[in-house]
């Protein structure tokens, strides 16, 4: 997947150079907190918060394939489509990346 970023805190837990690697295996670019920055979680782990609050505590999964597949339907549908967002302008993520994109073939 191009572009996908991993994000994980300064931890004792993240910096085993088995975890270190996996980023690199799967093709994803690693990103970590800064030591002493409890803030560089904080989009991840308010988004994280609204998808478990929104949906996660309110079912139980049969499997985990079903589980992927809602929790992918969540943030395509609702997060992306339907959930306008604070910071750019409260509009769609799915709006703004559209906007993103025609500025950048305009440039």
């Amino acid at each position: 997947m191009s572009g996908l970023l991993n994000h994980s805190g300064g931890g004792r837990q993240y910096r085993p150079s088995g975890y270190r690697n996996l980023p690199d295996m799967f093709s994803m670019k690693a990103s970590m907190s800064r030591k002493g920055n409890c803030h560089d979680n904080a989009p991840a782990e308010s988004f994280r918060g609204t998808i478990k609050n929104g949906l996660v505590y309110h079912r139980r999964y049969a499997t985990r394939e079903r589980a992927i597949r809602e929790i992918t339907g969540y943030i395509e549908i609702f997060c992306n489509r339907r959930r306008r967002q604070k910071r750019p302008g409260y509009v769609y993520p799915i709006v703004y990346a559209q906007q993103y994109h025609e500025r950048k073939r305009a440039v």
